[in-house]
C-alpha cells in the first residue's frame, strides 16, 4: 500500500478546547521505543480497578505492561513528543484469540487485549486536550526528551512541577531482528463509558534484546512516578524492545466497548 493509500480516509471534523481535530489524527512520520516490561501482578492489579478490566497477559505473578517512547515529527496535530503506560489487559471473562504476545499480532478491531492507558504525557498543549476530551486518555504537558541513534536510546520524560524527573530510560540495545509492525488497541475511560480505539499502524519495526537499557523512576512525587513505583518496574530492565524510525499511523476515532 502507497503512503497517500494508507492515509486515504474519510476524516470529521472534532472540536476541543484547544481547536477543531479532524479524525483519524494522520501521523506521517514518527519514531518509536516500545519497551516491554513484566510488572508486579497486585500492582497492575491496582491500577485497573475499577476500570472494568484486570490483567491480560500473565504469567506467574507477573502481568506484561508497556512503555512506548514516541517523537512524532509530523503530524495533523501537529509535532510533539510523548510517552504511554500501558497494561496489556481484558475484560473479565474474554480470552485472547491468540496465546500471549501473539494476541498483539490480531487486527486491532478483533482484538480482546489491549493498552489501558494508566499515563500518557505530552509535549503540547493541542495534544493534551484532543486526548483527554476525545478519548478521556489521561494526558497531561510537560517536558519529554528522546533521542534514538542506532542501537543507543535516551528518554526523559521530566516532572512538570520541576524538579527530578519522573523517570529515564537509557541504555544500548542488543540485536535485533525485523517482526512485523504492531497495530495497536487501547482502552479508556471517556464519562461512564469504556472507550475501544484501534491505531493502525506500519513501520519497518526489529525486535531487539535489551541489551543494558535501564528504566529509573525517579524521586518525583508525580502520579506517573507513583503509578511505575506501584507496578514495581523502577530499575527493570524491559523483556523486549520493539524500535522504528520510520512509524507511520492512523489514531482513529474510539467507540463505546459493548456489553
Amino acid at each position: 500500500m502507497s503512503k497517500a493509500d494508507f492515509f486515504r480516509v474519510h476524516r470529521t471534523v472534532h472540536r476541543t478546547s484547544a481547536g477543531l481535530v479532524d479524525l483519524p489524527i494522520l501521523y506521517e512520520d514518527a519514531s518509536n521505543v516500545l519497551a516491554l516490561f513484566e510488572a508486579d501482578l497486585r500492582g497492575a492489579t491496582a491500577l485497573l480497578e475499577s476500570t472494568g478490566l484486570e490483567p491480560g497477559i500473565v504469567q506467574g505473578n507477573r502481568a506484561l505492561v508497556g512503555l512506548s517512547f514516541y517523537e512524532y515529527r509530523r503530524t495533523t496535530v501537529g509535532a510533539y513528543n510523548e510517552v504511554g503506560t500501558a497494561i496489556l489487559a481484558r475484560r473479565p471473562g474474554e480470552r485472547g484469540l491468540l496465546p500471549g504476545l501473539a494476541e498483539l499480532l490480531v487486527e486491532p478491531r478483533r482484538r480482546h487485549v489491549g493498552a489501558w492507558v494508566v499515563d500518557l504525557p505530552v509535549t503540547t498543549e493541542a495534544a493534551d486536550a484532543a486526548g483527554r476530551e476525545l478519548w478521556g486518555y489521561p494526558k497531561f504537558v510537560t517536558p519529554i526528551d528522546f533521542a534514538l541513534v542506532g542501537r543507543s536510546f535516551r528518554s526523559v520524560v521530566h516532572d512538570p512541577g520541576g524538579g527530578p524527573p519522573i523517570c529515564e530510560i537509557a541504555g544500548s540495545m542488543g540485536p535485533g531482528v525485523p517482526v512485523p509492525a504492531l497495530s495497536v488497541l487501547t482502552f479508556s475511560r471517556l464519562g461512564d463509558a469504556l472507550v475501544r480505539t484501534p491505531i493502525d499502524v506500519r513501520a519497518p519495526t526489529r525486535a531487539h534484546a535489551r541489551g543494558d537499557v535501564t528504566l529509573h523512576v525517579g524521586s518525583s512525587s508525580h502520579r506517573m512516578a507513583a503509578h511505575l513505583r506501584t507496578l514495581g518496574v523502577d530499575g527493570a530492565r524491559p523483556k523486549a524492545l520493539l524500535v522504528t524510525a520510520r512509524l507511520q499511523a492512523l489514531l482513529h476515532a474510539g467507540s463505546r466497548a459493548r456489553g
